[in-house]
């Protein structure tokens, strides 16, 4: 592997909700690279000015586009400033992201609506605007261009936590849209994976203990950007549709799901009565905690 494999000199990029914590680690790991950085969030503050700031002192250029991205606007403001400010947009990072923990039964529909919202609706709406983008350079070149979609899911989505029915949708959603896209979109060039990060940010803070005061940290987002950095250099060209754990030292390629046991009747159809002795005495003797969540993630660290 050599260095111009990893370099994103000359390339553009988007990454949502990169004021501060890990967005903010992804897009400084994109201009170190060499990366020109249109950077969103909610709106302008001092972190958003030192983000700027920081990704300016690496050499790299850097625009500000201010919304919320769970409206059509920001993501259409994203890749207009992309174009208009840098001459295209080659990396989009899907990274913004809220929680609105409850439990199911006091989650609101105000809760649920508003962390599907800017998760799953937001990374829909700039995964698609950038599709777009992309299917029609390649149409008009005639041949593929250079893509990379590199979306935000997480282990919510596999393990379904009792208390984040909302967000754990929404992540699982995530997961499910970049497959899809990166299926669709493979033929124009694009590359479109997807990562489940554990990283310390204010959205964390309650979840993960304090930093260690010496040593490294096995939860700074700069371990995330890292691979968010791979992922969106030429040298991921053959890496598409995956999802990866990642955090500290440690990247986990997620395997598809597999059938555990299937049930075939011994007829055409099943009959109620056997259908139910057979899946009943499976799942009796069955160990009582699998379930189809994949607890062992848990583990990996």
């Amino acid at each position: 592997m050599n260095e111009t494999d990893l370099s994103l000199a000359g390339r553009v990029a988007i990454v949502t909700g990169a004021g501060a914590g890990l967005g903010k680690a992804e897009a400084l790991a994109l201009a170190g690279a060499g990366a020109s950085v249109v950077v969103n969030d909610l709106a302008e503050s001092a972190a958003v000015a030192e983000t700027l700031a920081e990704i300016r002192a690496l050499g790299a250029k850097a625009e500000f586009v201010a919304g919320s991205i769970a409206e059509r606007a920001t993501a259409d403001a994203l890749i207009r400033t992309a174009n208009e400010a840098f001459g295209g947009v080659d990396i989009v990072v899907n990274n913004a992201g809220i929680t609105r923990d409850r439990m199911l039964f006091n989650m609101s529909d105000e809760d649920f609506d508003a962390v599907l919202a800017v998760h799953l609706r937001g990374h829909f709406l700039l995964s698609r605007n950038a599709a777009a983008y992309w299917r029609a350079k390649s149409k008009e070149a005639g041949a593929p261009v250079y893509g990379r979609l590199i979306n935000t899911s997480s282990e919510a989505g596999l393990l379904g936590p009792e208390g984040q029915a909302n967000y754990g949708a929404a992540k699982a959603g995530i997961t499910a849209l970049t497959l899809s896209a990166a299926r669709a979109l493979s033929r124009y060039g694009v590359r479109a994976n997807a990562i489940a990060p554990r990283a310390r940010t204010a959205m964390t803070e309650a979840v993960f203990s304090a930093a260690p005061e010496t040593g490294v940290d096995p939860l700074s987002p700069e371990h995330v950007a890292r691979l968010v950095a791979y992922l969106a250099s030429p040298a991921a060209d053959s890496v598409n549709g995956q999802l990866f754990v990642v955090y500290g030292p440690m990247v986990a390629l997620m395997a598809a799901p597999v059938v555990e046991r299937r049930f075939d009747a011994e007829g055409a159809a099943w009959d109620s009565a056997d259908l139910a002795t057979t899946l009943s005495g499976y799942f009796a003797e069955r160990p009582a905690g699998q379930t189809f969540s994949a607890s062992s993630l848990t583990e990996l660290g």
